[in-house]
């Protein structure tokens, strides 16, 4: 495959979110009642795909109509390029770019409300991959420090406050990653999943170091685990029986793994038919866990709910990239709500499909131009959809089994070349979405807009 034609680049809540969910919310409501405060929450979107990884966001107040022209532009500022989606706590943004002279990777921190910067974090990285414009992973804040996971490998471990630097790890260097040749073609991409006191990364790496775990305090190795090809997909954490798991998708299986000590408790084969691109999260609904990949199609597993184990519902892959059968994302994570699955297939088809078949229910062109590995980014607030698509524009919505209905549209910013040159560039990084407002990237600027309902007047 040739790199003009390769890609680069994450569940609704398993019973362990859930939980978690339900102590947070306890937690807020009781902390409004004693402040007699009207109203709702704000909510920070600290790592990949918000607070638990799930592409839900849980604030109230935000506009389901934008006003004439879009929503406000609270600040711009300007960025170097990559792939990487911005993260929001504490007041703060972050992100993570690239510049060519010298060639750095860089970690951003701003000011959440006004676009300063704060500090940044500068560090050679001369890229040996394709698709070189800049950093895949996330950032991924944990209270008072955040760690960052550049495209050659360079895993580093910062102060929140001022960017000092607490710990540095070379993963390509540590793990034998090009050593070995096993460096997949878009880099290390797998946003870092803080569990604990431990820093759990897919580092690709040899000597069965596809994912390894890291002490937080000190960057020091606790496990590691799998001989698998790595993929792009970030894990997650599910809770079967009295025992946490963690999910990770790799270039050749889904696998649960004990968090803590790395022990693989289950492990399903789903090897890559012609390269390991798998990008999507998995996502989970109850029992059910969804993963989708561009050439190998969809794989449905039912999660043992009494222990860690899992069995295999579903798989359809079709004949090709363009004749598919269920879902074939490449960028997209789905949606999976309430026994349906709605994703972006291969050229940009929004599709719904039933989640106990993968059978498809209907397909709709209109949320995004079709084109080889069209994409949308799917962030649920209740029963409202937010898709952010790769023209730049966000769409509020709904989805259900009988249509997509629009119900506003939006042009928020511009789509550039450096991650994709073809047909005009493209806008493929996640959106965060914290505080009412939304925080997105291309290769040239870091918007924030608003959008809060009471703050606008909306499109009648």
């Amino acid at each position: 495959m040739n790199e003009d034609e390769s890609v680069v680049g994450a569940p609704s809540k398993s019973r362990f979110a859930v939980a978690w969910s339900t102590a947070r919310a306890i937690v807020a409501m009781a902390s409004l009642a004693f402040l007699g405060l009207a109203t709702a929450r704000a909510e920070d979107w600290p790592q990949w795909r918000g607070a638990e990884r799930d592409g839900q966001w849980h604030e109230q107040g935000a506009l389901t109509r934008f006003p004439a022209g879009g929503p406000p532009v609270i600040w711009k500022v300007p960025v170097g390029p990559g792939y990487s989606g911005p993260t929001v706590s504490r007041g703060r943004a972050f992100l993570t770019d690239r510049v060519n002279n010298p060639q750095q990777e860089r970690v951003l921190c701003f000011d959440e409300a006004t676009g300063k910067l704060l500090w940044k974090d500068e560090y050679d990285a001369i890229y040996t991959i394709s698709y070189r414009a800049g950093p895949r992973a996330c950032v991924t804040v944990d209270g008072d420090v955040c760690f960052s996971l550049g495209a050659m490998g360079r895993l580093r471990c910062l102060d929140v406050a001022d960017g000092r630097l607490i710990w540095d790890r070379d993963l390509d260097q540590d793990y034998q990653v090009r050593a070995s040749k096993r460096m997949p073609i878009w880099g290390i991409a797998s946003a870092p999943l803080v569990y604990r006191d431990l820093v759990i990364v897919q580092a690709a790496g040899a000597d069965g170091a596809c994912y390894v775990a890291l002490e937080k305090q000190t960057g020091k190795e606790v496990w590691r685990a799998l001989k698998d090809r790595a993929s792009y997909s970030a894990p997650i954490m599910v809770r079967q029986g009295d025992e946490d798991v963690m999910v990770g998708w790799t270039g050749d299986s889904v696998a649960g793994l004990a968090p803590a000590s790395g022990k693989v408790l289950w492990q399903h084969p789903f090897p890559s038919v012609k390269m390991p691109i798998g990008i999507a999260t998995p996502v989970v609904e109850g029992n059910k866990l969804f993963v989708t990949s561009f050439y190998d199609g969809s794989l449905m597993l039912e999660l043992d709910d009494q222990r860690p184990a899992v069995r295999e519902l579903w798989a359809r892959r079709g004949a090709s990239e363009q004749d598919t059968d269920a879902l074939q994302s490449i960028i997209s994570t789905p949606l999976m709500m309430r026994g349906h699955i709605y994703g972006v297939d291969s050229y940009g088809e929004l599709r719904c499909l039933k989640a106990d078949s993968g059978d498809r229910v209907w397909e709709d062109l209109s949320a995004t131009p079709k084109a080889r590995w069209s994409n949308i980014h799917f962030v649920r607030n209740g029963e409202t959809i937010w898709m952010f698509n790769e023209r730049g524009e966000l769409i509020v919505g709904s989805l259900d089994p009988q249509k997509f209905t629009e119900h506003s549209r939006a042009k928020i910013i511009e789509p550039t070349k450096d991650q994709l040159p073809q047909r005009g560039g493209v806008c493929w990084a996640h959106p965060a979405f914290a505080n009412l407002r939304m925080f997105i990237r291309n290769d040239k600027e870091l918007v924030c807009v608003d959008l809060a309902a009471n703050r606008q007047s909306v499109e009648k």
